[in-house]
């Protein structure tokens, strides 16, 4: 890690100077030594990740100047006046003009300052006005401006990993680090009123306790480095599971992709990855792993196994526990499965991409219960897959289990019909037709009506049954009946 000693000079935000005016050094207040930041060292654990912010706002970086140079003696340094901004400077530098902002401050290194060079500096030119980059709009859920590893020393040889997306962003288990000998302004602006995380490392002094980092937010310098709706709150307990955890950002994917740009993909399946913003080109396996299975020893594995040869140097690989959304016959959902998802892409033609896929896939056969997987499998953007490699049993297992939900739905429907809590509309060849007059099904005979049956339990009583032949007649109006209980000759019914 890069270090910076002695005493660290402050110029006050409140000191307001106007535009034109020049800055002399005795302007500047020191502070004792005391007050000055030490660097704490960090070090890393089993699961934790480091993510690195890369933009700084720096006086020596370059970058951050309209000219691409950083100014000499015969220039005039400009800030914009109503920006604020947090400017760390590690030497001493010659100018001709400094026009500040309104509010805003210099971090100085020992030895560090500004002084007026008389005349035109040799090599520097006649001079011209160089303007101080914006940094206002850099948001903390931009990927591209952070970069991972497994140790800070990891950050510093630039032993990087790769990730999707919502992991490129601090998660809620990961230390935050802003390089000691540097300052920087980040907007923290956010959909949740605070951004959780493990730790972080400002100016060398890392941060792990809520209160002592809220009261640094509350200072000036901390007022001008982070801004925006959201605080970032560290105390993070880390991850304690071996098989690792989830990065919790699922609820800012929108805001993260909003800063992402997708390149045009040509593979001949683009693949799309859980908690990444745009489709690529390459492979990802999935791992189904037991209580036993340690995400940093078999990140460890990946890399000495196979990324150290040479064939492989073009890909990328990355390696979380995700939770895969499940959905019974593909339409019911399920809730979500856990599982290791390891994304590698490959900006070629994928076919490494697939090659390391077969590998991993064929070590996890073979070592899978010492390193405890219990399956893993693979889809390639080139339309291979772990099922094209001889090992159906995922894909007979599936094909059983999917029969077997099939016939449990026939059972409990046919269940339901039978108790009478579910009813079945007839077929439509079984209902009447009235066109024809005719009836497609039996008609119901109704029940017995004891006025015109004789049952064997009533006794007989004349003239209540009359058997005669005139009881029923057939007539050019119609069937006519009698009626015992009323007079014969009162009234005819035609039916």
């Amino acid at each position: 890690m890069k270090t910076f000693s002695g005493v660290i000079c402050l110029l006050y935000s409140e000191t307001k100077v106007s535009s034109g005016s020049l800055l002399q050094p005795q302007t500047l207040k020191m502070l004792n030594p005391s007050q000055a930041l030490s660097l704490l060292c960090l070090l890393g654990t089993a699961d934790a990740l480091y993510k690195q912010w890369i933009p700084d706002t720096n006086y020596e970086n370059h970058t951050n100047w309209d000219k691409g140079v950083v100014p000499c003696g015969s220039d005039v340094v400009q800030f914009l006046a109503q920006r604020k901004v947090s400017v760390f400077v590690e030497t001493s530098h010659a100018v001709k003009e400094m026009r500040l902002p309104i509010d805003g401050e210099f971090i100085l290194n020992t030895g560090a300052g500004f002084h007026v060079f008389p005349g035109q500096e040799p090599g520097c030119g006649a001079g011209v006005t160089t303007k101080f980059k914006d940094s206002e709009a850099l948001q903390w859920f931009t990927p591209a401006l952070w970069k991972a590893a497994v140790t800070q020393d990891n950050l510093e040889s630039g032993d990087l990993l790769f990730s999707v997306h919502e992991e490129s962003v601090p998660c809620q288990y990961d230390d935050v680090v802003f390089r000691s000998g540097s300052s920087f302004r980040v907007d923290t602006s956010s959909d949740q009123p605070s951004i959780p995380v493990k730790s972080v490392s400002v100016l060398g002094k890392r941060f792990d306790g809520a209160s002592e980092f809220s009261q640094y937010l509350s200072s000036r310098t901390g007022q001008l480095q982070f801004h925006g709706s959201a605080k970032v709150v560290v105390g993070s307990s880390g991850c304690q599971d071996p098989t690792g955890c989830d990065c919790g950002n699922s609820g800012h994917k929108k805001r993260i992709c909003k800063s992402v740009k997708c390149s045009a993909v040509k593979c001949k399946k683009p693949l799309s990855p859980i908690g990444h913003c745009c489709q690529v080109c390459g492979a990802i396996v999935a791992i189904s792993y037991s209580q036993t299975f340690n995400l940093q020893t078999y990140r460890e594995r990946i890399k000495h196994l196979f990324l150290i040869h040479a064939e492989y140097k073009s890909v990328q690989v990355g390696m979380s526990k995700v939770f895969k959304p499940q959905r019974l016959l593909g339409v019911i959902p399920l809730e979500a499965a856990a599982e290791i998802q390891v994304v590698i892409v490959d900006e070629a033609d994928g076919k490494q991409a697939e090659a390391l896929a077969r590998d991993i896939v064929d070590d996890a056969s073979s070592h899978g219960e010492s390193l405890g997987i219990a399956e893993a499998k693979f889809e390639a953007s080139s339309g291979g897959s772990s099922g094209q490699s001889g090992n159906n049993v995922g894909t007979v297992v599936g094909t059983v289990l999917g029969v077997l939900s099939i016939v449990a739905v026939i059972v409990v429907i046919t269940a339901l019909v039978h108790t009478g809590r579910l009813r079945l509309p007839a077929p439509r060849f079984l209902s009447r037709n009235t066109e024809d007059g005719h009836l497609d099904e039996a008609i119901d005979q109704g029940f017995d009506n004891p006025m015109f049956d004789r049952p064997s339990f009533i006794p007989e009583m004349p003239g209540l049954y009359r058997m005669d032949t005139n009881s029923i007649s057939l007539t050019q109006t119609g069937i006519h009946f009698v009626n015992p209980v009323y007079d014969e000759n009162e009234t005819d019914f035609s039916v």
